[in-house]
């Protein structure tokens, strides 16, 4: 790999073309994903061999964990991170291809509308993963889970779950939804950025 690439690649794909693209790049890949990676195990690692019903059997144990969570929190936002980073990389990876300086991306308009609809692209993707994790997780974590056996032919067809560190869950939770809610007000404000150096009221780095 000739070293002229290898410089193209780092100022075209490595560096957002704008300061809230930088400081979000900053934001995504130091504190959102610490938070889900060392936390996120911490609270979530041992939920399973912890989750507990009347009675306590493996076998009701592990079909009402299942249905408690149809997918765990950790896959959930770890898919949530790697698909929402893909209309970035999409572009970074255009932008090295074509040997485009970081200096550049804004400059021509084609560039600028493509990088924009990366951003936008960023936006509804985040947007349906904080609706997704509404249907799945809700905003609270209670205590108790009620859980249909039917499909396991129990005497009883309802019986109790104990969720362990409910209280833990729900702050997580919360954090959660609020570091999507500041990414997709990052993503519109560097929209916004874009915009006001495109009509020349901010100078383009």
């Amino acid at each position: 790999m000739s070293p002229s690439y290898v410089r193209s690649f780092s100022e075209g794909c490595l560096r957002p073309p704008t300061v809230i693209g930088q400081f979000h790049t900053l934001f995504f890949g130091s504190v959102r994903m610490f938070f889900l990676g060392v936390l996120g195990f911490a609270v979530y690692g041992n939920e399973a061999l912890h989750f507990s019903c009347d009675p306590d059997k493996r076998e009701v144990n592990l079909f009402c964990y299942n249905q408690f969570r149809p997918i765990t929190p950790q896959v959930f936002w770890a898919l949530q991170l790697v698909i929402v980073l893909v209309p970035g990389a999409f572009f970074h990876l255009y932008a090295a291809c074509k040997s485009i300086k970081q200096e550049d991306n804004l400059q021509k308009s084609f560039y600028t509308g493509f990088y924009i609809f990366s951003v936008f692209l960023r936006i509804i993707l985040e947007a349906v993963a904080f609706w997704l994790q509404i249907q799945l997780f809700g905003f609270k974590v209670n205590a108790i889970y009620m859980c249909d056996m039917g499909a396991l032919e129990k005497k009883f067809n309802v019986t109790r779950c104990m969720v362990p560190e409910h209280f833990e869950k729900t702050i997580f939770l919360i954090a959660m939804y609020t570091f999507t809610v500041i990414t997709v007000f990052l993503c519109v404000a560097e929209i916004f950025e874009i915009t006001c150096r495109r009509l020349g009221f901010l100078k383009t780095q």
